[in-house]
């Protein structure tokens, strides 16, 4: 199969305390780090979807991703299901996009949330050699 077609890609980040900004800061990063292991801009998306811990209630990532120019992409927020021994302060993120269906999609879990998806992990490419 070649050309473009609709694709999702997964990521999650944590924060260490319920601040407007940590959370806005940890967006930012989870976001900018999707669409740069994907090879991605903004006209390559359709939605995100985010969810939040029960934890998290002070600032809604999709104001990270208006800073980050997305505003012309269809966002939403909505809390995680609160299942007991889950990672806390946890963000998570659910990107459709059209990317080319030969393309290796790349999850990105940062922080805390790495231990999430362990098989998944992929280092950021190291830009200094």
């Amino acid at each position: 199969m070649t050309g473009e077609r609709v694709r999702a890609i997964r990521g999650a980040t944590s924060v260490g305390h319920d601040a407007p900004e940590q959370i806005v800061d940890a967006t930012i990063e989870l976001v900018q780090e999707l669409l740069d292991r994907n090879g991605l801009s903004s006209d390559d998306l359709i939605s995100m979807v985010f969810t939040l811990t029960t934890d998290l209630q002070s600032e809604f990532p999709a104001v990270a991703a208006r800073q980050l120019g997305l505003s012309a992409v269809p966002l939403l927020c909505a809390q995680e299901i609160p299942v007991p021994g889950s990672l806390e302060k946890c963000i998570r993120v659910l990107v459709h996009c059209y990317a080319p269906a030969a393309r290796v999609i790349r999850h990105v879990y940062l922080h805390e949330a790495r231990r999430l998806r362990l098989d998944l992990i992929e280092e950021p490419a190291d830009d200094s050699a």
